[in-house]
């Protein structure tokens, strides 16, 4: 948990970091800047590569802590990386020291016995590719610290004293391609993240006070005037002021599929113009982005360590030490109590050292919840952190909100019948007096009427609302209702009465319009379905969720019907929001672990307390960003099944990584009991579990 202790001069800065190798690098890393004077606080974030520091520090007081990994600090995540060294450059040493172990065994072979000159070579391979290792193993070793470097370090030494010289080389070498290995994967990994903070502009043509001019993204101010042409990408969120065109917002989404948009409609930043010129007014600046808060929460979520993460760090804080345990028993016990020879056991413990190094172990969760994390951004879902995402596979109970989530949010009039009057006329007064209202289906009325092209612009007065029955005004001097069909009580014969029961059942709003005397039109509204509720539904119970329910506070009938038409398996209706987290918490208690989705307002009671709440973001609103553990950033549910196969493949490459990287190991220290185990072994079990465990991660990159 991070703690800030605040103080009136304390400042807290986050500086990004380019070179971590490891995880346990970082934690170096970490210590050594908490070390640093005038430092209060200072917490790494391995996954994304970067570290807040509380206090007074400079980026040279930073790279000097990180020294002995080589890294280098920059204070802005806009400002350009150092370039990337050629490979040449970069695994100078590491190649130089293959160089000198290719030429001593060139040498061995060639004179087909150890000299003066294959030794030579072996221990310039050895100082040559090994100089970071032993400097970091050989401070652990003061400070008690026992990891994987200290492990290779005392084995590396220990074989040297027995005149292992090759074997100590090879067992140097092979780590540091197995550091490259892991610190590539991580950099791929990071990659997602990186991708999304090349989505929006460094800089920006904007007009203020009349001047137009060229700056920083990041100088841009609330109110400036952005001028967008064809083909360029929004710096930061703001609303259409003149023109407009289409836009593809898969920065925000993860959806390719333009967005037409123009006055007064919202764009984000990192949004593409496709191919009209617009000018928009600045509502935020580029630190306070929809964008920025979305990288900024993934990056946190990246940071949490999930279930398995924090079981495999407890393991391993006690995993190294009884390895060191094992190594000595195995290279002292044989020759004090059997008399076995001295050297061979030695030999052996050492090679227990190199197999028990917990690399394998250490980074197999943390790639696979960085990559999974990354991966499902790019795609438009925001997990917040490696709980949720873990959490996500187990679920076994589904429940909607309806409005908004399974619906689309809003009333559309699907049918009008008329029994007096022209029906032209008869929708032009209904609509002129609608107008006037505020409520939903007043606003599907005028939609309606629209879209139909109807001239409802006739004089209304008298206007009157009454409450929880309708509206009533007067046009040309004759009163006309329009509202709950109780309004018509004696006026309407049962052709009338049947066709509301009947719309009514179908889930229909009925809204009835007259005078005094008659009924003249009845109009069916309804809250229409997503195209993609019932498919998405069905998904869910492909991939084995049995049992997905809806939580609504419309009534039964309106819900039934609804549940039927989607396919969902059970419905509660009539619910205010303290009853909608009563449900969630019964179903939880009978069948186990249960998502909610909803808005993210009025659900917030359940959200809380489902295992996992959703939200729908809306093209990322605040409320969404805040409340749900996962947020679907495109506005519909298309991402669901994406997000449980998600984790579903990302819990089994975990459970594949543990399992593999524990037994690997146990099979090569049963090679102890007969005496087989070498450092030859040893070192490819370990590294090859490494990269086997890394490619295994990485194939998350690829799950669509």
């Amino acid at each position: 948990m991070k703690v800030v202790v605040h103080m009136s001069e304390q400042t807290e800065k986050t500086y990004y970091v380019e070179g971590f190798s490891c995880a346990g690098c970082a934690g170096t890393f970490e210590k050594n800047v908490k070390n640093i004077r005038g430092v209060d606080h200072a917490e790494v974030n391995f996954a994304a590569s970067k570290i807040t520091v509380s206090g007074d520090v400079t980026v040279k007081q930073l790279e000097k802590a990180g020294a002995f990994e080589k890294l280098s600090v920059r204070e802005d995540q806009s400002e350009s990386p150092a370039p990337s060294p050629h490979f040449f450059s970069k695994y100078f040493r590491e190649l130089l020291a293959a160089f000198f172990l290719i030429a001593a065994y060139t040498v061995l072979w060639t004179a087909g016995e150890p000299s003066i000159y294959t030794t030579g070579l072996f221990i310039a391979a050895i100082l040559t590719g090994g100089t970071r290792l032993f400097i970091t193993g050989l401070q652990n070793l003061t400070r008690a610290t026992f990891d994987m470097r200290t492990l290779m370090t005392l084995a590396i030494i220990g074989a040297s004293i027995l005149g292992e010289w090759g074997e100590a080389a090879v067992v140097v070498i092979l780590f540091a391609i197995s550091e490259a290995l892991e610190a590539n994967s991580m950099n791929k990994a990071r990659e997602s993240i990186r991708t999304l903070f090349n989505m929006a502009p460094d800089r920006a043509l904007v007009r203020r006070n009349g001047v137009e001019q060229e700056i920083a993204s990041k100088e841009i101010i609330i109110g400036d005037t952005l001028l967008i042409k064809p083909g360029q990408k929004i710096p930061v969120d703001g609303e259409i002021s003149l023109g407009n065109s289409s836009f593809n917002q898969a920065a925000i989404t993860g959806e390719s599929i333009p967005v037409q948009k123009g006055v007064g409609d919202e764009v984000f930043a990192g949004t593409l113009n496709e191919h009209g010129y617009v000018e928009v007014t600045a509502s935020s600046t580029s630190s306070n982005t929809k964008l920025a808060k979305i990288i900024e929460l993934v990056e946190k979520a990246q940071s949490e360590k999930a279930p398995s993460q924090h079981f495999v760090d407890r393991f391993a804080h006690y995993y190294t030490p009884a390895i060191i345990v094992v190594a000595v028993i195995t290279a002292v016990f044989p020759p004090l109590l059997l008399g076995a020879e001295w050297s061979t056991w030695i030999y052996q413990g050492l090679a227990v050292l190199v197999v028990g190094c917990p690399c394998a172990l250490v980074i197999s969760t943390p790639v696979s919840i960085v990559t999974a994390i990354g991966n499902a951004a790019k795609n438009g879902v925001l997990i917040k952190g490696g709980v949720y995402l873990e959490q996500a596979g187990t679920i076994q109970t589904v429940a909607f909100d309806k409005t908004g989530t399974l619906t689309k949010g809003f009333p559309e009039v699907t049918d009008v019948h008329h029994y007096q009057g022209n029906p032209a006329e008869n929708m032009a007064w209904i609509t002129a007096i609608e107008k006037y209202s505020h409520h939903p289906l007043a606003s599907a009325i005028v939609k309606k009427a629209e879209s139909d092209s109807t001239n409802y612009n006739l004089p209304v007065e008298e206007f009157e609302s009454m409450t929880g029955r309708g509206v009533m005004g007067q046009i040309s001097g004759k009163t006309y209702y329009v509202g709950s069909p109780s309004l018509f009580h004696g006026h309407l014969d049962e052709d009338q009465l049947s066709l509301i029961e009947k719309w009514q059942a179908e889930g229909h709003t009925v809204i009835a319009a007259g005078t005094e005397e008659a009924l003249h039109t009845l109009l069916a509204s309804k809250d229409r379905v997503r195209k993609e509720s019932r498919e998405i539904v069905q998904r869910l119970h492909e991939i084995g969720i049995n049992r997905t329910t809806m939580l609504t506070g419309d009534n039964k009938r309106t819900a039934q019907s609804l549940a039927e038409e989607i396919g969902i398996t059970d419905y509660q209706a009539e619910l205010l929001p303290e009853q909608k987290l009563e449900a969630i918490e019964e179903y939880r208690k009978k069948y186990g672990k249960i998502m909610m989705i909803g808005d993210g307002v009025n659900d917030a009671p359940a959200l809380a307390t489902a295992d996992i709440g959703t939200s729908l973001g809306g093209a990322g609103t605040d409320t969404a960003l805040e409340t749900a553990d996962i947020v679907f950033m495109k506005d519909d549910l298309s991402k669901l099944p994406f997000t449980i196969r998600l984790s579903r493949h990302t819990l089994s490459i975990i459970k594949q990584n543990i399992t593999f990287s524990i037994g690997i190991k146990l099979v090569a220290l049963l090679l102890v009991i007969p005496g087989w185990l070498t450092l030859w072994i040893a070192i490819f079990a370990d590294m090859g579990a490494t990269i086997l465990v890394t490619l295994n991660s990485l194939r998350l990159l690829k799950h669509r």
